[in-house]
């Protein structure tokens, strides 16, 4: 299933994640997973967290400049080989991927993707078979 991404752009200063994570921590947003991407002036914090609509407005109400999006998040088994085999799936019927980023737990790993083509993207895996986690599934373990 489609679940709800921020994007957060950041100055290559210090402290500036820290003010992200404890704003979040205050309002009781659970961060649950995330990625820094970083060029020399700025970076993107890509977080999937508990409540994305209130931490939207937190953020910005807060001076940081935020978009959020829709991502897929898909499980996969944490063993060697699995990733690609859906990836080719998705290669195989023209779905590219923008970026991605992966944390496994235990035997399961869950792959968050931001296809060309969401709504394409998770027709393909369901009609693979392939399980796709739901925004409970990702928000809270």
């Amino acid at each position: 299933m489609i679940i709800k991404q921020l994007s957060i752009f950041l100055e290559n200063r210090n402290g500036r994640i820290t003010e992200v994570t404890k704003l979040l921590g205050k309002a009781g947003i659970n961060l649950t997973a995330f990625s820094m991407a970083e060029s020399s002036d700025f970076g993107i914090m890509r977080v999937v967290l508990s409540d994305p609509e209130n931490a939207l407005k937190l953020l910005t109400s807060n001076g940081f400049i935020v978009t959020l999006c829709d991502v897929v998040c898909l499980f996969v088994p944490n063993s060697p080989g699995t990733l690609s085999e859906a990836l080719l799936i998705l290669s195989e019927h023209n779905v590219s991927v923008d970026y991605m980023y992966a944390f496994a737990i235990d035997d399961m790993a869950r792959v968050v993707i931001r296809p060309n083509d969401i709504q394409r993207c998770v027709e393909v895996l369901e009609k693979s078979n392939l399980k796709l986690a739901k925004a409970s599934d990702m928000y809270y373990f």
